[in-house]
C-alpha cells in the first residue's frame, strides 16, 4: 500500500490513507463524533453568554476545560506508549458522552447554572487529556507510514469539515429547540466513534514490558524533545499560535451579538466559516503527497494567520467578517496540519505517544491560556483590539523565529 516516495502533487492523492480499512472506519466514525462535539461546543459558549454575558466567563470556561492538559495530559503520553491506545479511546470516549448526557439533562430540567457549565468542561476536559495522546499517536497503527502525512492531512479535513457543519447546525438547533438538543446530539454521535473502534483490526503490538518508573518514562521523552532543535522550534511556534491565534475563537459568541449584533445563528456562521476555509486548505494539504515543502508552507501558515485576523478584527459587516474567517481557518489548518505531520515525521516509533503528548500539551494546555487572557482583556478593552493585538504578538513571534532558525523552512 506504500506510495512511490516523488509521487508529483496531485489531487488523486487527496484520499490516499482512505484505501485502509481501519482508518475508513476511524475518519468516518470520528467525523460524526466531531460534528456533535462541535455543536456542543457552539451551544455551550452561547449558553454560558446567555447566563452571564460576561467575556470572563466565557474565558474562564474554556480555561476550566484546559487545565486537565497540565494536571494529567504529558502522563497520558506515557500511558499511550505503555497501553493499547484502542482501549484507552473507548474509556475517554465513553466519559465524554456521560459529560453530554449530564449537560443535556441539565439543560432540560432548566437547572443548568454557569458554574454547572465550568465544572463539566473540567471534567471533559480531563477525559481530553487522556483521548489527545491516544488519538494523535494511534495513526500509524491504521496506515503505512508512507501514507501518514496524507492521513494527517485527511484528519484535519474530518475535523474542519465537522467545524464547518457543527456549529452551523448547532447554532440553528439553539435558536429553534433550545441547548438541550445540542447536546443530546453530541452525546449520542459517540455512538458512532465507539463503534468504529469495536470494528478496528489492528496487529498486536510487539512490546516488551516497562521495566522503568512511569516517571523515568517522561523524562525519556522529555529529553527527546528537549534535545531536537526542529521539534523545539515546531513547539514553540505552536505555542505561540494557540495562546495568541486561537483566542479570538472565545470571543465569537460576544462578537456576534455585540460587534456584528446578531444572535445564536450568527455566532454558530462565525464558528463554521473558519471550518470552511480549513476545509479547503486540509483538501490542498492532503493531495500534496510526498512534495517536499512542508517546511515552507509551515512558514507561510505562520505569517498568513496573524494578516487575516488583522483584517477580521478591522470588520463590521457580517458578510465580510465571514469571509476574513475562511481566511483565518486556511492559515490555521495550514500551520497546525504540517507542524503535527512533520513532528510525527521526526519522532521515534518508540517515543510517539510521550513526544505526541507534548505536543498536544502545547495546544490543550496553552489554549485556555489565551481564551482566559482574551476574554480578561475583552471585558476591559474591546474584542477587536485584543484580536489585533494576539495577531501583532504572532507577526513578531514569527519574524524573530525565522532569525533564530532559519532551517525551519527547510524542513521536509
Amino acid at each position: 500500500m506504500a506510495v512511490e516516495e516523488h509521487q508529483p502533487f496531485g489531487w488523486r492523492r487527496t484520499f490516499a490513507a482512505l484505501r485502509y480499512r481501519n482508518y475508513r472506519l476511524w475518519f468516518f466514525g470520528q467525523l460524526v463524533s466531531l460534528l456533535g462535539t462541535w455543536m456542543q461546543g457552539t451551544a455551550q459558549g452561547y449558553l454560558v453568554y446567555e447566563l452571564t454575558h460576561s467575556t470572563v466567563y466565557l474565558g474562564t470556561v474554556a480555561f476550566a476545560a484546559g487545565v486537565p492538559s497540565w494536571l494529567f495530559m504529558l502522563y497520558a503520553g506515557v500511558v499511550a506508549d505503555r497501553v493499547s491506545r484502542r482501549a484507552m479511546l473507548i474509556v475517554t470516549q465513553l466519559a465524554m458522552l456521560v459529560v453530554s448526557a449530564v449537560l443535556a439533562v441539565l439543560a432540560f430540567t432548566g437547572w443548568v447554572q454557569a458554574w454547572h457549565l465550568v465544572a463539566l468542561g473540567f471534567a471533559l476536559g480531563v477525559a481530553n487529556a487522556f483521548d489527545a495522546p491516544a488519538r494523535q499517536s494511534i495513526l500509524l497503527e491504521l496506515v503505512d507510514r508512507d501514507d501518514l502525512t496524507n492521513a494527517v492531512a485527511l484528519n484535519s479535513i474530518m475535523f474542519n469539515t465537522a467545524t464547518a457543519l457543527g456549529p452551523a447546525a448547532g447554532g440553528m438547533i439553539y435558536a429553534w429547540f433550545g441547548p438541550g438538543w445540542c447536546f443530546t446530539i453530541n452525546a449520542l454521535s459517540f455512538l458512532a466513534v465507539l463503534a468504529a473502534l469495536a470494528l478496528l483490526r489492528l496487529a498486536p503490538r510487539r512490546e516488551a514490558p516497562s521495566r522503568t518508573s512511569t516517571l523515568a518514562d517522561l523524562r525519556e521523552g522529555l529529553r527527546y524533545v528537549a534535545h531536537d532543535r526542529r521539534i523545539l522550534a515546531i513547539l514553540a511556534l505552536v505555542s505561540i499560535i494557540t495562546i495568541f491565534g486561537i483566542s479570538y475563537v472565545a470571543l465569537l459568541p460576544a462578537w456576534a451579538v455585540k460587534i456584528l449584533h446578531g444572535d445564536a445563528t450568527t455566532n454558530g456562521f462565525l464558528q463554521s466559516a473558519r471550518g470552511v476555509g480549513a476545509v479547503l486548505c486540509a483538501l490542498a494539504i492532503a493531495s500534496l503527497g510526498r512534495t517536499r515543502i512542508k517546511g515552507r508552507l509551515l512558514v507561510a501558515g505562520t505569517f498568513a494567520l496573524p494578516l487575516t485576523l488583522l483584517v477580521f478584527a478591522s470588520l463590521r459587516s457580517t458578510p465580510l467578517a465571514l469571509v476574513a474567517l475562511v481566511g483565518v481557518g486556511a492559515s490555521l489548518i495550514l500551520f497546525y496540519s504540517l507542524a503535527n505531520t512533520l513532528v510525527q515525521t521526526i519522532t521515534d516509533d518508540a517515543l510517539r505517544g510521550r513526544v505526541m503528548a507534548v505536543y498536544s500539551f502545547t495546544f490543550f494546555g496553552f489554549l485556555p491560556i489565551g481564551a482566559l487572557l482574551a476574554g480578561t482583556a475583552a471585558q476591559a478593552l474591546t474584542e477587536p483590539w485584543i484580536v489585533a493585538a494576539g495577531a501583532g504578538v504572532i507577526l513578531v513571534c514569527t519574524v524573530a523565529m525565522q532569525l533564530l532558525y532559519p532551517g525551519l523552512r527547510h524542513l521536509e
